[in-house]
């Protein structure tokens, strides 16, 4: 195997794995904020409609946030088939992504855009 390929391969490993803990980052981030946002509300001199609007708007970037995420998921699943074709010697195995995983999370995030929107 051409080192030029190998030397692809780990960056690659590396750069998708990096972009994937980025996007975890981003969801745990956003359900602290809501998690803040709803005790914050919970002040007896605070209207228990107050921030309603910013908490929906949260809620459709935290879609957006597990819908890039499913993106990375489906990115990885591809390159992993790449790898067994062009990288098979690699010691190490390539990332198997069940199919159920990326399949059940795009069904799930219509259903949340469609109760945003109602």
């Amino acid at each position: 195997m051409n080192d030029r390929i190998l030397a692809d391969a780990h960056q690659l490993k590396k750069l998708i794995r990096e972009a994937e803990a980025i996007a975890d980052e981003s969801i745990i981030a956003m359900a602290r904020l809501k998690q803040a946002m709803l005790a914050a509300r919970q002040n007896p001199e605070v209207e228990v409609h107050t921030g309603q609007r910013a908490l929906m708007r949260l809620t459709e970037a935290e879609g957006q946030a597990l819908a890039m995420s499913t993106n990375l998921l489906r990115v990885h699943d591809e390159l992993s088939k790449v790898a067994r074709v062009h990288a098979g010697g690699e010691d190490g195995s390539p990332t198997v992504i069940p199919a159920d995983a990326v399949a059940a999370s795009s069904g799930a995030l219509s259903g949340q855009r469609q109760a945003i929107n109602a």
